[in-house]
């Protein structure tokens, strides 16, 4: 059963309320429509995760704006999305599939939060898309920078008009920015840590300027304006494996520093960390074939884990609730931009 709930214009108050009393107000995922010059919608996705807050605190300021100043330039089509997850502050609830990894297309299918996405793009299907936006916080030290799933030169043109730094992947399945790029150009952004003024202010900046555009260019995005990375592999702490950063007495101790990684080309033989097992990898590595390749990225010698090829992770995070719930970090090659992208390969 979908729990989604659909609005024709902004619910009364709404805009006064933080993330953590939307769920009191709306009661579940919700999506707005609200008019603009132009048509068809922007789609924004905010609160995919609860805890991922920059995007709500972007569009109240977005919509408390253009609704003094006379309305939007163009329809906009808003998804609140773990309302429930937001009230408590959390990535999602124990009850709960991951959001964002629950949307056509992904390995979730059956419940509630699969039927409302399913409704999510069903809508969106039937009124036409402009573009898709779907607004994230990252928990580690991480550049702000936006993500593809499709190479789409209109796409890239939505992704570079945030950062120069952007992201193709496909893993994991089940993404907004996925499901979204069957109908239209589709990013994800990620925004930083929450609370940063900094992320709150630049994502403003980039939907204002989506709002206003009549079109995206199909021409190639000039390769000086672009950083195309591949992310090549997922990593993982298996769940029997206890880790920590600087302490001792654990399976994997990660060196206290290893966000300082995040997007930096690690040279073969890079330390991660120190480990008890003997010469076994203790993390699981999986490919975009999903195949298991921990040996192809990592080593174990003289106790430490090190890099075994030239690699650039991204979203290494110390927060070990995230680690548990999602993942250590990605793993990422440079993408060559050349002849085999122009005019969006599929």
């Amino acid at each position: 059963m979908s729990l989604l709930r659909i609005h024709e214009g902004l619910p009364e108050g709404l805009l006064a309320l933080d993330a953590t009393q939307l769920h009191e107000r709306l009661g579940g995922p919700t999506l707005i429509h609200l008019p603009g010059r132009r048509e068809p919608p922007l789609f924004v996705a905010v609160l995919m995760h609860g805890n991922e807050t920059t995007g709500w605190d972007v569009i109240r300021r977005v919509l408390q704006r253009y609704l003094v100043d006379g309305g939007l330039p163009r329809a906009l089509s808003l998804f609140v999305a773990n309302t429930a997850a937001a009230a408590e502050g959390v990535r999602h609830l124990s009850d709960q599939p991951d959001f964002n990894r629950a949307w056509p297309g992904g390995e979730i299918a059956d419940g509630p939060v699969p039927a409302t996405l399913r409704d999510v793009v069903g809508e969106m299907r039937a009124r036409g898309l402009f573009a898709a936006v779907d607004v994230h916080n990252n928990t580690g030290l991480n550049p702000h920078y936006a993500c593809v799933n499709v190479l789409d030169e209109q796409a890239l043109h939505l992704a570079v008009l945030f950062s120069r730094t952007v992201v193709y992947f496909i893993r994991p399945r089940g993404v907004a920015s996925m499901a979204m790029a069957a109908l239209g150009p589709s990013v994800t952004l990620e925004c930083g840590k929450v609370g940063q003024a900094h992320g709150v202010h630049h994502t403003e900046e980039y939907l204002d300027a989506c709002l206003h555009l009549a079109a995206l260019p199909a021409h190639p995005v000039p390769a000086h304006d672009l950083d195309l990375f591949h992310t090549v592999a997922v990593v993982k702490v298996p769940p029997e494996i206890s880790f920590g950063f600087g302490e001792q007495g654990y399976d994997i101790d990660f060196l206290v520093d290893l966000e300082r990684y995040n997007f930096r080309e690690l040279p073969p033989g890079s330390v991660f960390a120190r480990v008890r097992a003997g010469g076994v990898v203790p993390l699981r590595v999986r490919d975009e074939q999903d195949a298991e390749v921990a040996d192809r990225y990592f080593v174990v010698e003289d106790g430490e884990l090190r890099t075994r090829r030239a690699v650039m992770p991204s979203m290494l995070t110390r927060d070990t609730a995230v680690i548990r719930q999602d993942c250590l970090c990605y793993l990422m090659e440079r993408y060559p931009l050349d002849s085999s992208r122009r005019g969006g390969c599929r």
